[in-house]
């Protein structure tokens, strides 16, 4: 009987982090993650950004995760990805991947109100695999923010 138990623990737990931890996201989980984030920011900005810097409430799922920077000064105010919460606080316009290519600049621009923009750079994904990756983003503005949510090619 226990032993029935633990292998069903033990398959459980796979089930589970295959489909969360290390899923990968398509262009269109990516699309409706951004349109969840917008929706919650537009309830209750402070929480939605605090729930994201901590992965809660689905705004981290597999390699999924929103980010958000200030429209007025540029600084990253969220981040659900625990492999660059180092970036918070830095101006968004500044960000580059390890081969120099600038792609702040590009994230910035692209936050329009009404209006998602996709933009393509390198990022190291949310997982123990640190290396930097090609990445597209989905990027909106809404309530004084950029927030973008991307998927990895």
């Amino acid at each position: 009987m226990f032993r029935k138990l633990v292998i069903g623990a033990l398959g459980a737990m796979a089930v589970l982090f295959s489909t969360t931890a290390f899923a990968q996201g398509t262009a269109s989980d990516a699309k409706a993650m951004l349109e969840k984030t917008v929706a919650a920011i537009k309830a209750d900005k402070a929480k939605t950004l605090d729930a994201i810097n901590k992965g809660e409430n689905g705004f981290l799922v597999g390699d999924l995760y929103p980010f958000c920077f200030n429209l007025s000064d540029a600084l990253l105010v969220a981040i659900g990805n625990p492999n660059v919460k180092g970036l918070l606080g830095k101006d968004a316009r500044t960000f580059k991947d390890p081969t120099g290519d600038v792609y702040g600049p590009r994230l910035y621009d692209a936050a329009k109100e009404g209006q998602v923009s996709e933009v393509s750079y390198m990022s190291p994904k949310a997982g123990a695999d640190k290396t930097w990756v090609p990445k597209a983003s989905f990027v909106t503005a809404v309530a004084g923010l950029g927030c973008g949510v991307g998927y990895y090619k």
